[in-house]
């Protein structure tokens, strides 16, 4: 991470430098508001880190406030701060519904703050490290089981992310080589031609979609890894900082302060322990399962194969409009199922996931069935 040495370097201020400062103290102002919104929002568990957070943009705030002095030029005063209507709306769909449901947008807004730092040849490095620190400390609330003062359980629901992408593998893999075998099917071609056509568009898809599931799990496996170089950075060279980050993570958690302080210190103090700790708890992710490339790429490949076999199975042993038939009867029970799984893992009702998959399939499939006949008569 690309740090700039701080306000001791910096150029003679001019007018975009104000300008630039005013804008740093109203977004800082802005946060340390918002913070302390949702803290009178939260229960015990959650209270104490947003009032952390808040003094903590309260600190960055004054900084640009100074930097503003130093150059002649007098801030607003912080009472006469109004809220944007962005910070009032979010506060109002925390006040209604769940602070879980605003936390995502915040956690985006921190890791703008964190590049905006980055880019600034003014702002001191703590503050990089500060709001990348807010956001993580703001992905895990989102991870982890919180409760609210009711005693109401938020949470995000299992994904079942392995599960998901197999089915949509297995979906796409089922509709468009549906949709291409009608095609053949409708420009009235013998039988081992739709054979062939349905088979390769078996191997293509499937070849591809495990190549390009290669790619993405070997790009997400190295930006992994080099977020856990960057954190093994970070507690050899910013022990203290790492250590502060704990503290907030584990007060989100619901530990007291003494509590968090104690425990973040006896994990800070070996750094192979820190290390699978911050790797865990601030990045969210198993340093011991970053994924592997092959097995995603394999299982892509199965996935979409399974899916794309189904309507070719009648052409293995049959021909004619049998083979046609039986085919589309196969793809639309396959279309059923596919619906029905992913009705329960969306926690949707089953009919109308059921019929939108018919409609999508059945759509892709008659309009290439109906393209294959006019093309084929077209040629013919």
């Amino acid at each position: 991470m690309e740090l700039h040495p701080g306000p001791a370097a910096r150029k003679p201020i001019g007018k975009k430098d104000i300008e630039r400062y005013l804008t740093h103290v109203n977004s800082e102002r802005e946060a340390a508001a918002l913070y302390r919104g949702l803290a009178a929002l939260s229960g015990r568990k959650r209270r104490e880190a947003f009032e952390e957070l808040a003094e903590i943009e309260d600190r960055h705030a004054a900084f640009w406030v100074e930097q503003l002095r130093q150059a002649g030029v007098t801030a607003p005063a912080a009472e006469d701060h109004r809220l944007s209507p962005r910070t009032v709306q979010l506060l109002r769909t925390a006040r209604r519904h769940s602070t879980d449901l605003v936390l995502p947008v915040i956690e985006r807004d921190e890791r703008e703050g964190m590049n905006a730092y980055l880019d600034d040849p003014d702002a001191p490095e703590h503050f990089v490290f500060e709001e990348e620190a807010h956001a993580e400390l703001l992905g895990d609330m989102l991870r982890d089981v919180h409760a609210d003062e009711s005693g109401e359980v938020w949470h995000r629901a299992d994904k079942s992310g392995t599960l998901r992408a197999t089915i949509f593998g297995v979906n796409d893999g089922l509709v468009s080589n549906t949709a291409l075998v009608m095609g053949f099917a409708g420009a009235a071609t013998d039988n081992k031609t739709v054979l062939l056509a349905g088979l390769s568009g078996l191997l293509a898809g499937a070849f591809s979609m495990g190549a390009g599931e290669y790619i993405s799990m070997a790009n997400q496996r190295e930006a992994y890894e080099r977020e856990i170089a960057i954190e093994r950075d970070e507690i050899e060279f910013l022990p203290e900082d790492e250590l502060r980050e704990l503290e907030l993570i584990y007060r989100a958690k619901g530990m007291d302060e003494v509590e968090a302080h104690d425990i973040a210190t006896r994990v800070m103090s070996d750094k192979d322990v820190a290390l699978d700790t911050m790797v865990r708890e601030e990045l969210g992710l198993d340093p011991d399962d970053l994924g592997s490339p092959w097995k995603a790429a394999g299982s892509s490949f199965v996935a979409f194969a399974l899916g794309a076999i189904i309507v070719v199975i009648p052409y293995l042993f049959l021909g004619g409009n049998a083979a046609l038939v039986l085919g589309v009867s196969l793809a639309l029970l396959a279309m059923v199922a596919v619906g029905v799984v992913m009705a329960n893992l969306n926690g949707r009702p089953v009919l109308r996931s059921v019929v939108r998959q018919l409609v999508v399939g059945v759509a892709a499939a008659g309009t290439t069935y109906l393209l294959g006949t006019l093309l084929g008569s077209a040629l013919g």
